[in-house]
């Protein structure tokens, strides 16, 4: 992984390379998604990094979170509690509540910055 910049320093997205492993087959769908993460701030009761999953199908119980789409396009199932799916991409402001079940379509390499 790139290093993180330090205070007062920058960084683009698509400078920060991610290393990425394989999901646990008990929760990939299709194809063979892999996932990398960076935490940026962990400190008090939140934390904050960048998230990527290459392209595959795979099933997530969340947690809270609000995240933003840097890159990427995927579709998020609702299984519980049952909503519209919702396509997400570029710019993609989305609020996740803890114990949600869904169901990730990845269909472009997709990162994100959250907040849980």
């Amino acid at each position: 992984m790139t290093a993180l910049p330090a205070a007062g320093r920058a960084v683009t997205d698509v400078d920060l390379v991610l290393a990425h492993t394989p999901l646990p087959t008990d929760e990939v769908v299709s194809g063979s998604p892999t996932t990398a993460i960076a935490v940026l701030d962990d400190t008090g009761d939140r934390e904050i990094g960048i998230w990527e999953m290459t392209p595959g199908t795979a099933c997530d119980t969340e947690v809270d979170e609000l995240f933003v789409v840097l890159w990427g396009r995927a579709t998020i199932v609702f299984e519980d509690p049952s909503l519209p799916d919702l396509e997400v991409g570029p710019g993609s402001v989305v609020r996740l509540a803890e114990g949600m079940r869904t169901t990730w379509i990845v269909t472009e390499t997709l990162r994100k910055v959250y907040i849980a």
